[in-house]
């Protein structure tokens, strides 16, 4: 039995040899190629925003804070689940915090800056509602995830508090203007005054 188990062993050693990696400039061919496509499907999602919010009754809130997150961290939340399935907890939370600590800290200056640039007024003055939703959600992150270990019941305070802020913002009250809701329109005060 002990040669079987060893056969076996050389066998699987030799299978994880044998998988063949990806080039560089494959690899970043692939990565541009991959971009694009997402760009441009990211495009038509935007777009789409103001009919979906007309058509179903969507307010924009909700759909800017609750679904195109959703939608569009897609692949990290099943990174994030599957390494947190597999025990590698410590890859599942540098996955989810890691993608938060992004948006937070690059990609929404980065927009602004943008915006700038292209003549469109964004700023980084965010209403009172969207800056205590954010503050308290790293509250409640940072005081569930300090101890290092989590259980069943600490997950479901999460996905809870997901679903009060959901819920919440399905009843802020918007702007009739929709354009005023991305950001503000040229001549027209700015949403996040």
């Amino acid at each position: 039995e002990a040669e079987e188990e060893e056969e076996v062993e050389e066998e699987e050693e030799a299978e994880e040899e044998e998988e063949s990696e990806l080039g560089v400039s494959t690899s970043i061919f692939m990565l541009l190629g991959t971009t694009i496509t997402v760009a441009y499907c990211s495009e038509f999602l935007v777009d789409s925003i103001e009919g979906v919010s007309e058509n179903y009754g969507l307010p924009y809130s909700f759909i800017g804070l609750i679904l195109l997150p959703i939608v569009g961290n897609a692949a990290e939340h099943t990174t994030a689940v599957t390494a947190a399935y597999k025990g590698m907890m410590d890859l599942a939370l540098g996955v989810a915090v890691g993608s938060s600590t992004q948006i937070a800290l690059f990609v929404v200056p980065f927009s602004v800056i943008i915006g700038w640039i292209y003549d469109v007024p964004m700023t980084l003055n965010f209403q009172a509602f969207d800056t205590t939703v954010f503050l308290l959600s790293v509250f409640i992150a940072s005081g569930i995830l300090g101890d290092g270990a989590a259980n069943w019941f600490e997950g479901l305070m999460l996905c809870s508090t997901y679903t009060i802020v959901a819920i919440i913002t399905w009843f802020i009250p918007e702007a009739k203007d929709p354009a005023r809701m991305l950001g503000g329109v040229p001549g027209g005060p700015p949403l996040f005054v």
